[in-house]
């Protein structure tokens, strides 16, 4: 019986390192090929990684929540020697094999390649916390656990409310917001005095609050994954590209009387409708009029530069995650009907909530719209996403008074505001491409053009 060494791979994004985020086996645990040995986080994405050996596990050489770099060993396998599974594209070391042509049904590591029908994983004991199932029965998903985890919340008290008995991640923030209000009920904090006597002949040299528990007053987060990939971001394209922004408040009432109607219309009966569709639409019709702002600047070794103007559209939507922010983005949606770019945007959604985003769907966008409205604000400054050369934000949408022909009437309002690559685009062209999305918003029937 051999020893086999797992070395961390690249995953296909090109980064050097990863945070191992929880470990799905323990020593003594008995894999297969493809049985999920752990759960990574990359600066793109989590990703689980399976084994390309069969055999007892041995050693688990980086404990969680350790970032290491790709080719580190993490994990070692007893077991028979297995020859390189060329469909996997990993040798029986976790080293990339060459490539070749897949053949019949035989295994597939999942993760590094394609290949035929992926080997079924056999269960392992729930105690030894390798499967998703829990000891107690509780079944979720990974980003779940991993919420879960972060809020403190027990998963064995969570009620489910998944289609298969699942606990989602809606369940394990609203379980984290009741315990919060029953901590406050049951115990509440002493009423204010509204004055306090001090007798002079004990009264201490200086009177003051005590003091907070050591650790309650300030929090260290770890600047790791996605954020630290986010912030350095944000700091190249901020210091790079320099921005310009300009806005436009909007009548979006047509709009949202036609969000009412597709939402009442058999054709869009299974899909989420929201005024982001729409506004992704105008966003891609404007683009084709002012193509500038999917362009991007590309400096060139010898010192020169050049603007690549990119005649489609690969549109890019900013979405909160527990993660951090991601900006997955639709490829060739100017190609997609409305129905087509409400499902693909509905998809995107909620992969990214779920934490299945892969480095692909974040590549190769060419522009990208913020709905900072969900949170309630008006506009805003946002920063352009690298590569790209402009961003659109969308506000919140509220009645509001109006004068329409003369008359004040109320009215759903919002404001269309964006930031711009001053390098790429003039003045005249990012104000024609934000008022050419406020016009579709005033009225959508213009896309019928």
């Amino acid at each position: 019986m051999s020893t086999q060494t797992f070395h961390l791979p690249d995953v296909g994004e090109g980064l050097t390192e990863a945070e191992i985020v929880q470990w799905r086996v323990a020593p003594g645990d008995t894999v297969e090929v493809n049985d999920v040995l752990v759960e990574i986080e990359t600066a793109k994405s989590l990703v689980e990684l399976p084994s390309p050996f069969a055999g007892t596990v041995g050693e688990l050489l980086a404990p969680e929540g350790d970032t290491v770099t790709v080719g580190a060993a993490i994990i070692t396998i007893a077991g028979a020697a297995a020859e390189p599974d060329a469909s996997s594209g990993l040798s029986t070391h976790g080293e990339p094999a060459a490539p070749a042509e897949p053949e019949g049904d035989g295994a597939v590591l999942v993760g590094y390649g394609t290949g035929g029908a992926v080997a079924s994983r056999r269960k392992r004991p729930a105690e030894r916390g390798a499967a998703v199932r829990a000891s107690v029965g509780v079944v979720a998903k990974p980003p779940v656990r991993k919420l879960a985890r972060d809020l403190g919340v027990d998963l064995s008290q969570v009620t489910p409310s998944g289609p298969a008995g699942e606990v989602t991640r809606d369940d394990v923030v609203t379980h984290a917001e009741q315990a919060s209000v029953f901590r406050n009920i049951a115990t509440p904090a002493a009423p204010a005095q509204r004055e306090q006597t001090i007798p002079v002949a004990h009264a201490p040299a200086s009177v003051s609050a005590p003091a907070a528990p050591a650790g309650d007053r300030e929090e260290t987060i770890p600047v790791k994954g996605v954020r630290k990939a986010t912030a350095s971001g944000m700091v190249r394209s901020a210091y790079t590209a320099p921005h310009v922004s300009v806005w436009t408040d909007v009548d979006a009432t047509r709009t949202m009387e036609l969000v009412k109607r597709l939402k009442a219309s058999p054709d869009f009966a299974d899909i989420k409708v929201s005024p982001l569709l729409i506004m992704a639409r105008a966003v891609i019709w404007a683009c084709r009029r002012t193509p500038l702002v999917g362009a991007s600047w590309i400096d060139n070794e010898d010192g020169s530069a050049e603007i690549r103007v990119r005649n489609y559209v690969n549109l890019g939507i900013a979405a909160a995650t527990p993660r951090g922010l991601l900006v997955p983005n639709i490829k060739d949606a100017q190609d997609l009907s409305l129905r087509e770019l409400a499902r693909a945007l509905e998809k995107l959604t909620l992969t990214a909530r779920e934490g299945k985003t892969t480095p692909a769907d974040q590549q190769g966008g060419t522009i990208t719209i913020t709905n900072i409205g969900v949170f309630g604000m008006d506009a805003g400054t946002p920063i352009i996403n690298p590569g790209e050369s402009g961003i659109v934000a969308m506000g919140t949408i509220r009645q509001k008074p109006w004068v329409v022909d003369g008359e004040v009437r109320p009215r759903f309002v919002t404001t269309v505001s964006g930031s711009f690559d001053h390098r790429v685009i003039d003045g005249d062209g990012m104000s024609r491409f934000i008022a050419d999305v406020a016009s579709i918003l005033e009225e959508p029937a213009l896309l019928l053009d």
